[in-house]
């Protein structure tokens, strides 16, 4: 099964820059799009319903901003629009699909670079998710939650990570909510159940040569159930060619493998 995920944002402005012929070329099982930045009534074209796919795009009440869509070959048994939570849904934060065997979830965490009132939201919706991941857990279904979570984990997850010690997306309580959610209730970091090269990033500021010199953060994930994590193949962040500031991360996951235990590298 290979699963991407990716931040267009602007899924129109990818679209002009060659986001979908790509994807067609990529096998995907599934795909999780996040900061869609259009109304489902704007996504009329073809274009934005990929051939093969089942698609279901998850709109903000806001126009032209944030977002979620998921793409599958497999026709899902459910779908899961939204976490429940008004003031989270009214963004277009989340979208689930499922199956008969896994469920796969596109989360669009928000950033609190803009000032305190974001950020206070983003701590918000970080304190009402966490109770919705634990209990998901114990249900024991495997569950793929990918997105963009605007948190770098560690400092091998950031290349700045001195600098950037006060600023949203690495900061402690971001950090530490992070590794709660790995150590303490079952989830993992797919990307890192395999070896990777040092400086792997998923996004890049827009300012100065930030993306030629590849300072960048790694705040794209695929966070998974601990019960997927030897499930984990093959690795890759694509960076050939920009559709947005983000670069789609690309992994694929064996379901044959007999698991050995539900625990997390």
């Amino acid at each position: 099964m290979r699963i991407i995920t990716v931040n267009v944002n602007g899924i129109r402005a990818a679209a002009k820059k060659g986001f979908f012929p790509w994807l067609a070329r990529q096998k995907a099982d599934v795909v999780c799009v996040q900061e869609t930045k259009a109304q489902i009534d704007q996504l009329s074209d073809k274009v934005f319903h990929p051939k093969g796919y089942h698609c279901t795009y998850h709109d903000a009440v806001k126009k032209g901003y944030s977002g979620t869509a998921v793409y599958s070959k497999l026709k899902p048994v459910k779908t899961v629009v939204g976490l429940g939570i008004d003031w989270i849904d009214s963004e277009g934060r989340y979208l689930e699909v499922q199956f008969d065997n896994i469920s796969v979830a596109s989360l669009y965490m928000p950033s609190g670079s803009s000032g305190e009132i974001r950020q206070d939201y983003k701590y918000k919706m970080m304190d009402a998710y966490l109770p919705l991941l634990k209990k998901s857990r114990k249900k024991n279904k495997p569950l793929i939650v990918c997105g963009d979570w605007n948190i770098a984990h560690s400092e091998a997850d950031i290349r700045n990570w001195k600098g950037n010690k006060k600023n949203s997306g690495f900061l402690p309580e971001e950090r530490a909510w992070l590794s709660e959610l790995f150590d303490k209730h079952g989830y993992c970091d797919t990307f890192r159940q395999l070896p990777q090269k040092e400086h792997e990033y998923t996004w890049w500021s827009n300012r100065g040569q930030a993306r030629a010199n590849n300072v960048g953060w790694r705040i794209d994930y695929q966070i998974a159930t601990d019960n997927l994590a030897d499930k984990v193949t093959k690795t890759r962040i694509y960076r050939d060619k920009p559709f947005s500031d983000h670069a789609p991360l690309i992994i694929d996951y064996d379901f044959t493998i007999e698991s050995s235990a539900n625990a997390c590298d």
